[in-house]
């Protein structure tokens, strides 16, 4: 079964959670600089089939699309022409940060590891991927 994969786009780093191969759980993947975002998933389509890419679509408290919108349109109309076989969506991200430290304290681990921020985007990949699963029934 193909997997789903999440990005959380960030202008210096940028969050990856995929699907496990029975497309049931959301797992934190990595955290890539974001220059190096598109040639890290060339290299990971070519291991791992992936049927949906979502994308996190950040906006502020009154709706709004965030300024990040304006890197990440772009990327959504790059990704869709380089995979047409794959579907891109986006996925409403607002508050997952929170959610992944507050996940990452309830964790146990540590403090001096919970200041690891490329941690926090991982993990709120994982949320929005697992937001996104549970949005669709998934």
């Amino acid at each position: 079964m193909p997997r789903l994969i999440a990005i959380d786009y960030g202008t210096k780093r940028t969050g990856l959670a995929v699907t496990d191969p029975m497309g049931i759980f959301a797992s934190p993947l990595e955290t890539v600089e974001t220059k190096q975002l598109e040639r890290y998933l060339a290299d990971y389509f070519q291991r791992e089939e992936v049927s949906t890419i979502v994308v996190g679509y950040p906006r502020q408290m009154n709706g709004e699309p965030s300024a990040t919108m304006r890197f990440i349109q772009p990327l959504v109309g790059r990704l869709r022409h380089a995979y047409p076989d794959k579907a891109v969506v986006t996925y409403d991200e607002r508050f997952t940060s929170v959610l992944a430290q507050r996940t990452i304290r309830e964790s146990g681990i540590g403090k001096m590891a919970r200041r690891d921020k490329s941690l926090v985007d991982k993990v709120s990949a994982a949320i929005i991927l697992q937001d996104y699963m549970a949005s669709v029934g998934m």
